[in-house]
């Protein structure tokens, strides 16, 4: 078995996040011990095409997981190519050609209405889960991103939040509202008393008091909407469900029919750039915030 030791501190010192150190060294060390144990080469993309197949037919997957498990497994690739064990990263090419038309169409994603989230907000009685609901809501972060964040991520002065860096997201500062900036505080307050781990830095605690697990932050989101009947839990349709990235879905949406600048909505979503005069194309964060704060749909909580 490949040591992975040397990989793990390699995406430490890059200052990746925790989460996603863990999922990369999980999906590296998981698909070395499926390649031993049917004594395949596990830098063969043949080895890659067997164990994507594995994941679809054996272990029966989603696409969503799928995909998870190979953006991992391209930290990865991408370690050993600078190391010069490989010529290449075979990961972008296996996810353009097999792994693009398996993803479930976006289209398909459940969009709320302004008064839909409204009327989920209000009835989240829970200080930690409104926060939690507000911040998705109002910065379209990503489940990971949210999760990670630390006390000291959070400026409430200046109503922004420096996000851990990963490799999805290109820009790393995001904006909340007053809405959201009473929700956080009103959660701080609940969390200065509240038993923790010594030194422990996350903002979203579990009843144990240290940081919050992902089952815990989606259990939030789809109770809340539950409880207003947005979120169908026995549905296996996409629209009749409500999860923690149907958020980011609603954030963007609404900014779009808002009439915001698309490259600020790029900008506070974090995209990667594609294409090369992108590069030039320089925003002021300063002039996004306002744009933001003009646009951001009003709760009313």
């Amino acid at each position: 078995m490949i040591d992975l030791n040397d990989f793990r501190l390699d995406l430490q010192l890059r200052g990746l996040a925790g989460k996603t150190i863990y999922n990369a060294v999980w999906a590296a060390r998981s698909y070395l011990k499926w390649c031993e144990s049917i004594s395949k080469d596990p830098l063969s993309s043949d080895s890659l095409l067997g164990y994507l197949r594995f994941l679809r037919s054996d272990k029966r997957l989603r696409s969503n997981s799928i995909q998870t498990i190979f953006n991992s497994l391209s930290l990865w690739f991408s370690y050993l190519e600078d190391k010069g064990e490989i010529a290449s990263n075979p990961i972008p090419q296996i996810r353009k050609r097999y792994l693009k038309s398996y993803k479930d169409p976006l289209n398909h994603r459940k969009l709320i209405s302004i008064e839909d989230a409204a009327r989920m907000v209000r009835a989240t009685i829970d200080t930690r889960d409104r926060a939690i609901l507000l911040l998705f809501l109002k910065t379209g972060i990503r489940r990971n991103e949210l999760i990670s964040l630390d006390v000291d991520d959070v400026d409430l002065e200046n109503m922004s939040i420096l996000l851990k860096s990963t490799p999805k997201r290109s820009n790393r500062i995001v904006y909340f509202d007053e809405e959201t900036a009473r929700a956080l505080k009103r959660w701080l307050s609940v969390r200065s008393s509240r038993p923790k781990r010594r030194g422990e830095r996350a903002l979203f605690l579990n009843r144990f008091g240290t940081r919050i697990h992902a089952d815990s932050v989606l259990r939030a989101v789809t109770q809340a909407a539950e409880r207003v009947g947005l979120h169908d839990p026995k549905s296996d349709r996409p629209e009749d469900r409500f999860s923690p990235h149907c958020c980011r879905h609603w954030f963007t949406t609404h900014l779009i029919r808002s009439g915001m600048p698309r490259d600020y909505i790029k900008w506070l979503r974090g995209d990667s750039i594609h294409e090369a005069i992108d590069i030039y194309n320089h925003i002021d964060p300063e002039d996004v915030k306002r744009s933001y704060m003009a646009h951001i749909p009003m709760l009313g909580v």
